[in-house]
């Protein structure tokens, strides 16, 4: 623990510095052009978007390109899945299961890609909070458009800035196929479990929930990043729970004064970059500012009670990294790599 304390306060890299600002412009235009059209509501469409320019940290600048284009398809299906969702009135037990299917094939897509952050978090949680913008509150070929400008607008800031020199590139341990297949079925069973866990304290509480639940799996055992060891399932969780009740105190300080839609849209667009600044630094201290940053374009998007907002959301990451720590426990698997 003292080593990660000093990684997250040791002198930032000009590379991170140049990183952190890259995703968060990625934000800033697009959401200052929601801002100015008068919809605050639809940032959720360009910050999904713009989850891409987290992709491909510390990779040569044509390796970052192929990486964040990949990446891109990934978080526009979930908006697309999700859109399609919300326009259809979908069920509560529908979206679970697409969510659960989803997250089934995006993690495949994920790990045999190397695609760094590692797993479908930010698919499903795309999939699960644009399925809950309320119908009719933009078509759904408009949100996923808005969503597609911005992946391309990352893509493109994504070129710019210092590159680093090719280095030389260990050789890879290919798993077997069975090895992916047996990650992807932690996923899609966690999720599973903590979606309907979620049913039973309400529908809003599941999409939450299943997010939470994909965290503990993405945590790198000594083994690689289709064999999370339980130990570093259990460290990732902790940080997922302190650090979203440190978000959440966060959260409550800009929501309960209501200070209305455009100051709640510069604050997700202001939050970014310091996630991104400490989120290969320090997990949970970058949760301290992801959190808020989610929940209010969520509340800008479907508004919601918010002191309601705030105590389940609570609940919602117990039950989903509980989830998370089960699947990885109970699904077991060896490499016949």
């Amino acid at each position: 623990m003292r080593t990660k304390r000093s990684a997250a306060v040791r002198r930032f890299a000009g590379e991170e510095w140049w990183h952190a600002a890259r995703v968060a412009a990625g934000l800033l235009v697009p959401g200052l052009a929601l801002l100015a059209a008068g919809r605050p509501d639809l940032i959720i469409f360009v910050a999904f978007g713009s989850f891409t320019g987290m992709y491909g940290r510390a990779e040569t600048r044509a390796l970052r390109f192929r990486h964040q284009v990949q990446a891109g398809g990934v978080l526009l299906s979930g908006v697309a899945v999700g859109a399609l969702l919300s326009a259809c009135h979908a069920r509560p037990w529908v979206l679970v299961a697409a969510e659960t299917a989803f997250s089934f094939a995006c993690a495949l897509v994920t790990n045999r890609l190397d695609l760094n952050p590692r797993g479908p978090f930010f698919g499903i949680f795309a999939l699960g909070a644009i399925a809950l913008v309320p119908a009719g509150r933009i078509a759904p070929l408009a949100g996923v458009s808005l969503c597609a400008a911005a992946i391309a607008g990352c893509v493109l800031i994504g070129l710019t800035g210092p590159d680093r020199p090719s280095a030389a590139v260990p050789a890879r341990v290919e798993c077997a196929r069975a090895c992916l297949l047996i990650h992807a079925t932690r996923y899609a069973a966690a999720i599973s479990v903590a979606g309907g866990a979620g049913l039973l304290l309400g529908v809003d509480h599941a999409n939450w929930a299943m997010a939470s639940a994909a965290v503990p799996l993405a945590a790198t055992g000594s083994r690689g990043r289709l064999h999370p060891g339980l130990a570093h399932v259990l460290d990732r969780s902790l940080h997922r729970v302190t650090g979203t009740l440190a978000g959440l105190g966060v959260t409550a300080v800009l929501l309960l004064p209501d200070p209305g839609p455009t100051p709640l849209a510069l604050a997700v667009i202001a939050l970014l970059f310091p996630t991104e600044l400490f989120m290969s630094r320090h997990y949970g201290l970058a949760l301290g500012f992801f959190t808020p940053l989610i929940l209010l374009m969520t509340e800008l998007a479907a508004p919601a009670d918010p002191l309601t907002l705030l105590t389940a959301r609570v609940a919602d990451t117990v039950v989903g990294v509980a989830a998370g720590i089960a699947a990885a426990a109970v699904i077991r698997g060896r490499c016949r790599a």
